[in-house]
């Protein structure tokens, strides 16, 4: 049996399956580690691809129609033999000290369900750089992402997470959820009772969406799955997810405010933006990332709060049942 079973859901990103794929070619810690690709539904296949990697990995590729990254994560665990699982995001890419970081940990601290943080690689372009500073940071949603120096609960992330077998199987793997999947497993990992926590040192380097439309909807659902996790877990709803829509209705509020009451109000969003371009340029030492920063946040905390308030008034207003953007594809 192997100790790690690595799965992978891929759709449409056959070249970012090759950078994961290397990384994991490099890994330093002596274990046995079986990765299984599932390929949901994508017109751009990366089968040969993974075939190129047969002689250095054990691996297995797996093809299936659409359902989505949680019906794909639970095709690779049936799939899978290992006593860990490990889900990746198909744009992550390892350190080679990634299982031997997981490993060391582990052996100090036993846990059931784990996750690890993500941060930029130095070959990322300036945007990626900066939606990976607006995603990290303190100053934005990055903030409630869970974690040390965090404003919540550490709940593991599935661009990084890995749970034991047993764990898994007990708790039926991923829910029937478009977004916030991810999220929603976690949370009913911890009200299994089981343990879990973070992983410093087993990061990855995420590169996630790479321009602002595509950021601007990936943030916009998690928004719209707060509302959905509030539905299904007591005490999914804080203060703290509540911020990025008091940050979407201060935009219109105080420009209103600035021509009818007080100039001074007008600036309350510049002079907030003028902070991240500052500590964006402390953590990145790039003006051109710290500038981008500003968008990336702006659409950061926007996008997230104006998901969050259009399906809490679709669903705890209007009354619908189900409340799904995005419909056509899930990833693009």
């Amino acid at each position: 049996m192997s100790k790690f079973s690595v799965i992978i859901p891929v759709y449409n990103r056959p070249d970012e399956v090759v950078e994961l794929l290397e990384s994991l070619t490099r890994q330093t810690a002596q274990c046995d580690v079986e990765v299984i690709i599932v390929e949901d539904g994508s017109k751009k296949r990366c089968e040969n691809e993974v075939a190129a990697f047969a002689d250095r990995l054990n691996i297995v590729y797996h093809y299936q129609d659409n359902t989505g990254p949680g019906g794909a994560r639970n095709t690779g665990a049936k799939l899978a033999t290992g006593e860990y699982l490990i889900f990746f995001d198909s744009d992550a890419i390892l350190p080679d000290t990634y299982f031997e970081s997981l490993m060391a940990h582990l052996e100090e601290e036993p846990l059931d369900c784990f996750g690890g943080p993500d941060r930029e690689h130095e070959d990322f372009t300036p945007i990626q750089k900066a939606i990976s500073y607006s995603m990290t940071s303190i100053l934005t949603t990055g903030g409630i992402r869970g974690g040390k120096k965090k404003m919540d609960k550490f709940y593991p992330r599935s661009f990084n997470l890995g749970v034991r077998r047993s764990v898994f199987d007990n708790i039926n793997g991923y829910a029937d959820m478009r977004y916030g999947e991810d999220v929603d497993f976690s949370m009913r990992v911890v009200e299994s009772g089981c343990t879990v926590g973070l992983v410093p040192d087993a990061f990855v380097f995420h590169k996630r969406r790479n321009t602002f439309k595509s950021f601007f909807k990936q943030v916009f659902c998690s928004g719209t799955a707060r509302i959905a996790l509030s539905e299904r877990h007591k005490g999914a709803m804080k203060l703290v997810h509540m911020l990025p829509a008091a940050f979407t209705l201060a935009v219109p509020v105080s420009i209103l405010l600035g021509i009818f009451v007080w100039w001074g109000f007008a600036l309350v969003v510049p002079c907030y933006l003028s902070l991240i371009f500052l500590h964006s340029l402390a953590t990145t030492k790039s003006i051109h990332v710290a500038l981008l920063s500003i968008g990336t946040s702006f659409i950061q905390l926007f996008g997230y709060g104006a998901g969050f308030l259009t399906a809490f008034w679709k669903k705890k207003v209007l009354g619908q049942t189900r409340y799904v953007p995005f419909t056509k594809t899930f990833y693009e």
